[in-house]
């Protein structure tokens, strides 16, 4: 089971949308795959969960079981401010440490409107994740423009299509 995290809290969002997107395309190479969206975050997870609070809140306990579950991970990660998205750093955070993502697998993908398409923010996951002992594989997607790429439920640009589905396939086998 592939687990496939929405890096941004924001409803209904593009980050979501490549999520099902990318999970369709897992489904369609046989690897059952499931989504956790932080926008279904306990909305005070941070005073809740966090700290002292540590284990203490059942709905974000069921996140922390399906991290506890799972070996392999895609992040979407959207750019906000030139990173990542803080509830998603947040979300770490919460996570029992150290071994929530120790010796397991994650694939990156941003996404961006402008043309880096998250490139910097996904060196910043990078830098974290390697910090929790996760191996991350090189081939990281970057998609920019994702307006004129991304019509909300498939990439409209063969070359993403392709990157994706190459990303895909090394992720199983990884």
């Amino acid at each position: 089971m592939i687990t496939i995290i929405v890096g941004t809290n924001r409803h209904n969002s593009v980050s979501k949308k490549v999520g099902i997107h990318y999970q369709k395309l897992l489904n369609s190479l046989g690897q059952e795959s499931q989504i956790i969206d932080l926008a279904e975050l306990p909305y005070d997870f941070t005073f809740s969960a966090l700290y002292h609070n540590s284990g203490k809140n059942e709905a974000f306990n069921v996140f922390q079981r399906i991290i506890d579950s799972s070996q392999k991970f895609v992040f979407i990660v959207p750019e906000y401010n030139g990173s990542f998205p803080g509830v998603l750093k947040t979300f770490f955070d919460g996570l029992r440490y150290p071994d929530s993502f120790n010796d397991k697998k994650a694939a990156l993908v941003g996404i961006s409107a402008g043309v880096l398409g998250n490139a910097v923010g996904l060196s910043h996951l990078n830098d974290i994740l390697s910090y929790m002992g996760t191996d991350v594989m090189g081939l990281r997607m970057k998609f920019g423009n994702m307006k004129n790429h991304f019509d909300g439920e498939e990439f409209t640009f063969d070359i993403y299509k392709n990157l994706l589905e190459k990303q895909a396939r090394a992720l199983i086998a990884f």
